[in-house]
Protein backbone atom coordinates (compact mmCIF):
# COMPACT_ATOMS: atom_id res chain seq x y z
CA UNK A 1 0.00 0.00 0.00
CA UNK A 2 1.13 3.54 -0.72
CA UNK A 3 2.29 5.69 2.17
CA UNK A 4 1.16 9.13 3.29
CA UNK A 5 2.54 11.65 5.75
CA UNK A 6 0.76 13.13 8.75
CA UNK A 7 2.93 16.07 9.72
CA UNK A 8 6.28 14.23 9.79
CA UNK A 9 4.80 10.80 10.54
CA UNK A 10 4.71 8.29 7.68
CA UNK A 11 1.81 5.83 7.66
CA UNK A 12 -0.13 3.67 5.21
CA UNK A 13 -2.65 5.55 3.05
CA UNK A 14 -5.46 3.78 4.91
CA UNK A 15 -5.31 2.89 8.59
CA UNK A 16 -7.44 0.56 10.66
CA UNK A 17 -9.83 1.96 13.24
CA UNK A 18 -9.95 -0.73 15.91
CA UNK A 19 -12.71 0.67 18.14
CA UNK A 20 -15.51 -1.48 16.74
CA UNK A 21 -13.70 -4.66 17.71
CA UNK A 22 -14.40 -3.88 21.37
CA UNK A 23 -16.74 -0.93 21.67
CA UNK A 24 -19.57 1.06 20.18
CA UNK A 25 -21.28 -1.42 17.89
CA UNK A 26 -22.56 -4.13 20.20
CA UNK A 27 -20.79 -7.17 21.65
CA UNK A 28 -17.01 -7.26 21.46
CA UNK A 29 -15.39 -9.45 18.83
CA UNK A 30 -13.76 -12.64 20.08
CA UNK A 31 -10.18 -11.77 21.00
CA UNK A 32 -8.66 -14.37 18.68
CA UNK A 33 -10.75 -13.13 15.77
CA UNK A 34 -9.89 -9.51 16.53
CA UNK A 35 -6.17 -10.29 16.63
CA UNK A 36 -6.46 -12.21 13.34
CA UNK A 37 -8.18 -9.26 11.67
CA UNK A 38 -5.57 -6.76 12.86
CA UNK A 39 -2.74 -8.98 11.65
CA UNK A 40 -4.48 -9.55 8.31
CA UNK A 41 -4.69 -5.77 7.90
CA UNK A 42 -0.93 -5.59 8.39
CA UNK A 43 -0.43 -8.38 5.83
CA UNK A 44 -2.40 -6.23 3.37
CA UNK A 45 -0.13 -3.23 3.90
CA UNK A 46 -1.75 -1.37 6.80
CA UNK A 47 0.83 0.13 9.14
CA UNK A 48 -1.41 2.57 11.06
CA UNK A 49 -3.64 1.29 13.87
CA UNK A 50 -5.98 3.40 16.00
CA UNK A 51 -7.26 2.66 19.50
CA UNK A 52 -8.13 4.52 22.72
CA UNK A 53 -8.33 3.93 26.44
CA UNK A 54 -12.09 4.47 26.52
CA UNK A 55 -12.79 1.74 23.96
CA UNK A 56 -13.96 -1.05 26.21
CA UNK A 57 -12.74 0.71 28.34
CA UNK A 58 -9.15 -0.54 28.14
CA UNK A 59 -9.89 -3.84 26.37
CA UNK A 60 -9.26 -2.46 22.90
CA UNK A 61 -5.76 -1.33 23.82
CA UNK A 62 -5.11 -4.82 25.20
CA UNK A 63 -6.21 -6.47 21.96
CA UNK A 64 -4.26 -4.06 19.76
CA UNK A 65 -1.18 -4.46 21.93
CA UNK A 66 -1.29 -8.26 21.75
CA UNK A 67 -1.97 -8.29 18.01
CA UNK A 68 0.86 -5.92 17.12
CA UNK A 69 3.50 -7.04 19.61
CA UNK A 70 5.30 -9.34 17.10
CA UNK A 71 5.51 -6.50 14.53
CA UNK A 72 5.67 -3.53 16.87
CA UNK A 73 8.69 -1.96 15.18
CA UNK A 74 6.96 -2.06 11.77
CA UNK A 75 3.72 -0.24 12.65
CA UNK A 76 2.40 3.07 13.97
CA UNK A 77 0.08 2.85 16.97
CA UNK A 78 -2.19 5.72 17.95
CA UNK A 79 -4.12 5.91 21.20
CA UNK A 80 -6.00 8.56 23.17
CA UNK A 81 -6.35 9.96 26.67
CA UNK A 82 -8.88 12.39 28.08
CA UNK A 83 -11.62 10.49 29.91
CA UNK A 84 -11.59 9.59 33.60
CA UNK A 85 -11.43 5.81 33.78
CA UNK A 86 -12.92 3.87 35.35
CA UNK A 87 -15.86 6.25 35.44
CA UNK A 88 -17.17 6.98 38.95
CA UNK A 89 -20.81 6.70 37.81
CA UNK A 90 -20.78 4.93 34.45
CA UNK A 91 -20.77 8.17 32.45
CA UNK A 92 -17.98 9.71 30.44
CA UNK A 93 -16.15 12.47 32.29
CA UNK A 94 -13.32 14.38 30.69
CA UNK A 95 -10.03 14.65 32.54
CA UNK A 96 -6.94 16.09 30.88
CA UNK A 97 -5.15 17.32 33.97
CA UNK A 98 -1.39 16.95 33.50
CA UNK A 99 -1.03 14.40 36.30
CA UNK A 100 -3.88 12.34 34.89
CA UNK A 101 -2.40 12.44 31.37
CA UNK A 102 0.80 10.97 32.78
CA UNK A 103 -1.10 8.30 34.68
CA UNK A 104 -3.09 7.48 31.54
CA UNK A 105 0.01 7.16 29.39
CA UNK A 106 1.63 4.71 31.79
CA UNK A 107 -1.48 2.52 31.59
CA UNK A 108 -1.57 2.68 27.79
CA UNK A 109 2.10 1.74 27.49
CA UNK A 110 1.48 -1.41 29.52
CA UNK A 111 -1.66 -2.44 27.66
CA UNK A 112 -0.10 -1.76 24.27
CA UNK A 113 3.00 -3.77 25.29
CA UNK A 114 5.33 -1.04 24.14
CA UNK A 115 7.77 1.49 25.53
CA UNK A 116 6.59 4.38 23.33
CA UNK A 117 3.29 5.61 21.87
CA UNK A 118 3.71 6.72 18.27
CA UNK A 119 0.77 9.13 18.21
CA UNK A 120 -1.02 10.31 21.35
CA UNK A 121 -4.31 12.16 20.92
CA UNK A 122 -6.32 14.16 23.40
CA UNK A 123 -9.64 12.37 22.86
CA UNK A 124 -11.81 15.42 23.52
CA UNK A 125 -10.94 18.96 24.53
CA UNK A 126 -11.33 19.36 28.29
CA UNK A 127 -12.93 22.76 29.04
CA UNK A 128 -11.46 22.68 32.55
CA UNK A 129 -7.81 22.39 31.47
CA UNK A 130 -6.07 24.97 29.26
CA UNK A 131 -4.98 23.35 26.00
CA UNK A 132 -1.55 24.90 26.53
CA UNK A 133 -1.16 22.78 29.68
CA UNK A 134 -2.20 19.66 27.79
CA UNK A 135 0.21 20.36 24.93
CA UNK A 136 2.99 21.15 27.40
CA UNK A 137 2.49 17.86 29.21
CA UNK A 138 2.65 15.89 25.96
CA UNK A 139 5.73 17.90 24.97
CA UNK A 140 7.40 16.73 28.17
CA UNK A 141 6.37 13.12 27.49
CA UNK A 142 7.90 13.39 24.02
CA UNK A 143 11.13 14.71 25.55
CA UNK A 144 11.11 11.73 27.94
CA UNK A 145 10.78 9.28 25.05
CA UNK A 146 7.36 7.93 26.05
CA UNK A 147 5.50 9.54 23.14
CA UNK A 148 6.59 10.40 19.60
CA UNK A 149 3.79 12.59 18.20
CA UNK A 150 0.92 14.72 19.53
CA UNK A 151 -2.61 14.70 18.15
CA UNK A 152 -6.02 16.21 18.87
CA UNK A 153 -9.48 14.76 18.29
CA UNK A 154 -12.61 16.76 17.42
CA UNK A 155 -10.90 20.04 18.36
CA UNK A 156 -11.86 23.42 16.93
CA UNK A 157 -9.55 25.61 14.85
CA UNK A 158 -8.59 27.99 17.66
CA UNK A 159 -7.72 25.14 20.01
CA UNK A 160 -5.60 23.53 17.28
CA UNK A 161 -3.67 26.77 16.84
CA UNK A 162 -3.08 27.23 20.57
CA UNK A 163 -1.89 23.66 21.03
CA UNK A 164 0.31 23.76 17.94
CA UNK A 165 2.10 26.86 19.27
CA UNK A 166 3.24 24.88 22.34
CA UNK A 167 3.88 21.44 20.80
CA UNK A 168 3.53 20.83 17.05
CA UNK A 169 0.38 18.85 16.35
CA UNK A 170 1.00 15.93 13.99
CA UNK A 171 -2.62 15.02 13.27
CA UNK A 172 -6.21 15.91 13.97
CA UNK A 173 -8.70 13.07 14.15
CA UNK A 174 -12.32 14.00 13.52
CA UNK A 175 -15.32 12.68 11.65
CA UNK A 176 -15.23 13.40 7.91
CA UNK A 177 -16.95 11.65 5.04
CA UNK A 178 -19.42 12.18 2.25
CA UNK A 179 -21.98 11.90 5.07
CA UNK A 180 -20.37 14.67 7.19
CA UNK A 181 -18.45 17.44 5.42
CA UNK A 182 -18.38 20.12 8.11
CA UNK A 183 -14.54 20.02 8.40
CA UNK A 184 -14.26 21.53 4.92
CA UNK A 185 -15.41 24.92 6.23
CA UNK A 186 -12.70 25.76 8.75
CA UNK A 187 -10.77 22.70 9.93
CA UNK A 188 -9.18 21.53 6.67
CA UNK A 189 -7.92 25.03 5.72
CA UNK A 190 -6.42 25.39 9.21
CA UNK A 191 -4.68 22.01 8.99
CA UNK A 192 -3.32 22.83 5.54
CA UNK A 193 -1.94 26.14 6.74
CA UNK A 194 -0.20 24.57 9.74
CA UNK A 195 1.04 21.38 8.04
CA UNK A 196 -1.07 19.07 10.22
CA UNK A 197 -2.38 15.74 8.92
CA UNK A 198 -6.05 14.75 9.04
CA UNK A 199 -7.30 11.33 10.16
CA UNK A 200 -11.03 10.95 9.40
CA UNK A 201 -12.88 8.49 11.59
CA UNK A 202 -16.23 7.05 10.49
CA UNK A 203 -15.15 7.58 6.85
CA UNK A 204 -18.03 5.31 5.80
CA UNK A 205 -20.60 7.23 7.83
CA UNK A 206 -20.77 4.56 10.56
CA UNK A 207 -21.64 2.02 7.88
CA UNK A 208 -24.28 4.06 6.06
CA UNK A 209 -22.16 4.66 2.96
CA UNK A 210 -21.72 0.93 2.40
CA UNK A 211 -25.29 0.79 1.09
CA UNK A 212 -26.19 -1.96 3.56
CA UNK A 213 -28.26 0.22 5.90
CA UNK A 214 -31.72 1.57 5.13
CA UNK A 215 -34.80 2.73 7.03
CA UNK A 216 -35.64 -0.84 8.07
CA UNK A 217 -32.37 -1.21 9.97
CA UNK A 218 -32.44 -1.95 13.69
CA UNK A 219 -29.53 -1.46 16.05
CA UNK A 220 -29.02 -3.65 19.08
CA UNK A 221 -28.17 -2.83 22.65
CA UNK A 222 -24.72 -1.34 22.89
CA UNK A 223 -24.78 -0.09 19.28
CA UNK A 224 -24.02 3.62 19.37
CA UNK A 225 -26.09 4.25 16.24
CA UNK A 226 -29.29 3.52 18.18
CA UNK A 227 -29.03 6.99 19.77
CA UNK A 228 -27.69 8.89 16.74
CA UNK A 229 -30.32 11.15 15.12
CA UNK A 230 -29.02 10.44 11.62
CA UNK A 231 -29.81 6.76 12.09
CA UNK A 232 -33.46 7.19 12.98
CA UNK A 233 -35.67 5.54 10.36
CA UNK A 234 -37.09 8.73 8.86
CA UNK A 235 -33.62 10.24 8.45
CA UNK A 236 -32.16 7.06 6.96
CA UNK A 237 -34.94 7.13 4.39
CA UNK A 238 -34.33 10.79 3.57
CA UNK A 239 -30.56 10.32 3.28
CA UNK A 240 -30.84 7.29 1.03
CA UNK A 241 -30.39 9.55 -2.00
CA UNK A 242 -26.71 9.88 -1.14
CA UNK A 243 -26.14 6.12 -1.21
CA UNK A 244 -28.14 5.81 -4.42
CA UNK A 245 -25.90 8.36 -6.11
CA UNK A 246 -22.75 6.68 -4.77
CA UNK A 247 -23.95 3.29 -5.95
CA UNK A 248 -24.57 4.55 -9.46
CA UNK A 249 -21.02 5.93 -9.68
CA UNK A 250 -19.56 2.78 -8.15
CA UNK A 251 -21.39 0.55 -10.61
CA UNK A 252 -19.87 2.36 -13.59
CA UNK A 253 -16.39 1.63 -12.22
CA UNK A 254 -17.08 -1.92 -11.10
CA UNK A 255 -16.41 -1.16 -7.43
CA UNK A 256 -18.53 -0.74 -4.29
CA UNK A 257 -20.08 2.40 -2.77
CA UNK A 258 -17.78 2.02 0.25
CA UNK A 259 -14.73 2.00 -2.00
CA UNK A 260 -15.89 5.14 -3.79
CA UNK A 261 -16.50 6.86 -0.44
CA UNK A 262 -12.97 6.06 0.75
CA UNK A 263 -11.37 6.91 -2.59
CA UNK A 264 -13.15 10.28 -2.48
CA UNK A 265 -11.60 11.03 0.91
CA UNK A 266 -8.15 10.03 -0.29
CA UNK A 267 -8.55 12.34 -3.29
CA UNK A 268 -9.34 15.41 -1.15
CA UNK A 269 -5.82 15.98 0.22
CA UNK A 270 -2.62 13.94 0.11
CA UNK A 271 -2.32 14.31 3.90
CA UNK A 272 -5.70 12.74 4.67
CA UNK A 273 -5.54 9.17 6.07
CA UNK A 274 -8.95 7.58 6.73
CA UNK A 275 -9.25 4.82 9.33
CA UNK A 276 -12.24 2.65 8.41
CA UNK A 277 -13.06 -0.01 10.96
CA UNK A 278 -14.70 -3.40 10.59
CA UNK A 279 -15.05 -6.73 12.36
CA UNK A 280 -15.26 -8.74 9.12
CA UNK A 281 -12.34 -9.90 6.99
CA UNK A 282 -14.19 -9.50 3.70
CA UNK A 283 -15.09 -5.92 4.59
CA UNK A 284 -11.48 -5.25 5.52
CA UNK A 285 -10.35 -6.41 2.09
CA UNK A 286 -13.08 -4.37 0.41
CA UNK A 287 -12.09 -1.21 2.30
CA UNK A 288 -8.40 -1.59 1.58
CA UNK A 289 -9.16 -2.03 -2.09
CA UNK A 290 -10.14 1.64 -2.13
CA UNK A 291 -6.48 2.62 -1.90
CA UNK A 292 -5.96 1.46 -5.49
CA UNK A 293 -8.89 3.42 -6.97
CA UNK A 294 -8.05 6.61 -8.84
CA UNK A 295 -10.97 8.98 -9.21
CA UNK A 296 -10.95 10.93 -12.47
CA UNK A 297 -11.95 14.56 -12.78
CA UNK A 298 -15.20 13.31 -14.29
CA UNK A 299 -15.80 11.03 -11.28
CA UNK A 300 -15.16 13.90 -8.90
CA UNK A 301 -17.52 16.08 -10.90
CA UNK A 302 -20.28 13.47 -10.74
CA UNK A 303 -19.90 13.14 -6.99
CA UNK A 304 -19.87 16.91 -6.49
CA UNK A 305 -22.96 17.26 -8.67
CA UNK A 306 -24.77 14.55 -6.71
CA UNK A 307 -23.83 16.13 -3.38
CA UNK A 308 -25.08 19.54 -4.49
CA UNK A 309 -28.56 18.09 -4.90
CA UNK A 310 -28.73 16.30 -1.56
CA UNK A 311 -29.39 17.72 1.90
CA UNK A 312 -28.27 15.34 4.66
CA UNK A 313 -30.91 15.16 7.40
CA UNK A 314 -30.26 14.57 11.11
CA UNK A 315 -27.49 15.47 13.57
CA UNK A 316 -24.43 13.24 13.76
CA UNK A 317 -24.50 13.14 17.58
CA UNK A 318 -27.21 13.40 20.24
CA UNK A 319 -27.12 16.78 21.96
CA UNK A 320 -25.14 15.69 25.05
CA UNK A 321 -22.28 14.45 22.86
CA UNK A 322 -22.47 17.21 20.27
CA UNK A 323 -21.57 19.68 23.03
CA UNK A 324 -18.14 18.07 23.34
CA UNK A 325 -16.90 18.58 19.79
CA UNK A 326 -15.46 21.53 17.93
CA UNK A 327 -14.16 23.21 21.08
Amino acid sequence: MKKRTLGTLEVSALGLGCMGLSHGYGAATDTRDAIALIRTAYDHGVTFFDTAQVYGPFTNEDVVGEALQPIRDKVVVATKFGFELPSPDGGQHMNSRPDYIRQSVEGSLKRLRTDVIDLLYQHRVDPNVPIEDVAGTVKDLIAEGKVKHFGLSEAGAQTIRKAHAVQPVTALQSEYSLFWREPEKEIIPTLEELGIGFVPFSPLGKGFLTGKIDETATFGKGDFRSIVPRFQAENLKANKALVTALTQIADTKGVTPAQIALAWLLAQKEWIVPIPGTTKLHRLEENLGAATIELTANDAGEIADALSKIDIIGDRYPAHLQSRVGK
